[in-house]
């Protein structure tokens, strides 16, 4: 039989346990439904946007955080993004030479 001396440590034991495996199970980092795109076209399985270098301007500001209004170019919502998750996030930015 286990001595009452032990029941708090197994108590504690079993609170820390069943605190992780909510943590694990309520977690979103790993979920099948966390999307990253959220808006841009999303009932396509793969969203591609292909351009001919010959027709951008002098300077194309791409958006790499799939907030932007005016996807696929830049809008400068990644700044928003990043202020509230703490990414680091930014956009491609292709000039000519």
């Amino acid at each position: 039989m286990i001595g009452y001396e032990v029941l708090p440590w197994l108590t504690t034991a079993l609170a820390v346990c069943y605190g992780l495996y909510l943590t694990y199970k309520t977690s979103s980092c790993c979920g099948k439904n966390d999307k990253v795109n959220r808006q841009i076209d999303p009932g396509n399985a793969k969203v591609v946007h292909s351009f001919d270098i010959e027709d951008l301007d002098e300077k194309a500001v791409f958006c790499r955080c799939w907030k932007s209004a005016k996807f696929p170019y830049c809008d400068g919502s990644h700044n928003k993004h990043n202020e509230t998750t703490g990414d680091n996030v930014g956009p491609l930015i292709i000039q000519k030479k």
